[in-house]
């Protein structure tokens, strides 16, 4: 073999040596943030509670929601999150004052049939603890609110990733009335159960 051919081979397993090395990082890097779809169990709460002068006043659930979440724990910041609750299928500890929540002073669900949440921001806190930031929208107003959120795996099920996530909110913001009927102007937005891995 000359020198010139030689000179070629060199080159030609360089080009092999380079490409093959792109290509590795390329994977690892797409399988480091590759994040999975998740969705919430039939079994989770995605629901509020009301207090007035440190009492809880009612306690709500929503019984249809749409939920989706793209999360990978070793890249938290490129995940994101989108519920979809229906207003109408409200289910409280205080039946009697469902007329008066889903009226027009407060949901007026008869006009504004969904309240929104797509997140904008995870921070990872460590230790399974997150900040997310994104986007509520009720009475077709939206704000900017913050969930203090834990997300673990499951013990039982590596499918599954145990979450708690909760935000206050002042009513007032979304143009609901501030005071009625004995219920506070502060709303605790809770979410519990687990994420199905899809």
């Amino acid at each position: 073999m000359d020198r010139e051919q030689q000179t070629k081979q060199i080159a030609i397993h360089a080009v092999i040596k380079n490409a093959l090395l792109i290509a590795g990082v390329t994977f690892a890097f797409s399988t480091q943030v590759q994040a999975q779809s998740w969705t919430l169990t039939p079994q989770s709460n995605v629901g509020f509670e009301i207090k007035s002068l440190g009492v809880t006043v009612v306690r709500a659930k929503f019984n249809r929601v749409q939920s989706s979440m793209q999360f990978d724990a070793k890249a938290p910041q490129h995940a994101s999150t989108n519920f979809v609750m229906d207003v109408n299928s409200l289910s409280l500890s205080k039946p009697s004052l469902k007329n008066m929540i889903l009226g027009e002073d407060l949901f007026y669900a008869s006009k504004y049939k969904t309240a929104n949440f797509k997140s904008t921001s995870f921070k990872d806190l460590g230790g399974g603890q997150y900040n997310i930031v994104g986007n509520l929208t009720l009475r077709g107003i939206t704000k900017p609110v913050s969930f203090s959120t834990t997300l673990k795996p499951s013990t039982n099920n590596a499918n599954l990733l145990d979450v708690q996530s909760s935000a206050v909110i002042n009513r007032s913001d979304f143009g609901m009335k501030k005071a009625i009927g004995g219920v506070g102007e502060k709303v605790n937005i809770q979410l519990s159960g687990q994420w199905k891995v899809q």
